[in-house]
């Protein structure tokens, strides 16, 4: 479910705090997008590093799908809690996780 695009003030100009929340919401989806494309390539491409006796390139390649996914995952999901509790808060409603 996507949120409602920001509002207009009462002077007519979008209100910048709910256009900045939107600008950092797509920022965490994408690096959410990213993070967890890096778990997966990870994962998938442990199976032909085991069958393959772990080569050198492929162990690099699957080390750096993770270092990725440790970057860009942790302050991705922080940030879209973050989002979603101030969502909350802004409908009145109590957020709890």
């Amino acid at each position: 479910m996507s949120p409602e695009p920001p509002g207009p003030t009462p002077s007519g100009a979008p209100d910048p705090v709910l256009v900045r929340r939107e600008r950092i919401r797509r920022f965490t989806d994408l690096g959410k997008r990213i993070g967890y494309t890096a778990v997966a390539a990870a994962v998938v491409l442990f199976v032909p590093a085991f069958i393959a006796d772990f080569p050198g390139w492929l162990v690099s390649v699957i080390v750096a799908c993770l270092v990725v996914a440790c970057i860009t995952l942790p302050p991705a999901i922080v940030l879209g809690y973050g989002i979603k509790a101030a969502d909350a808060e802004d409908r009145g409603e109590k957020f709890g996780y």
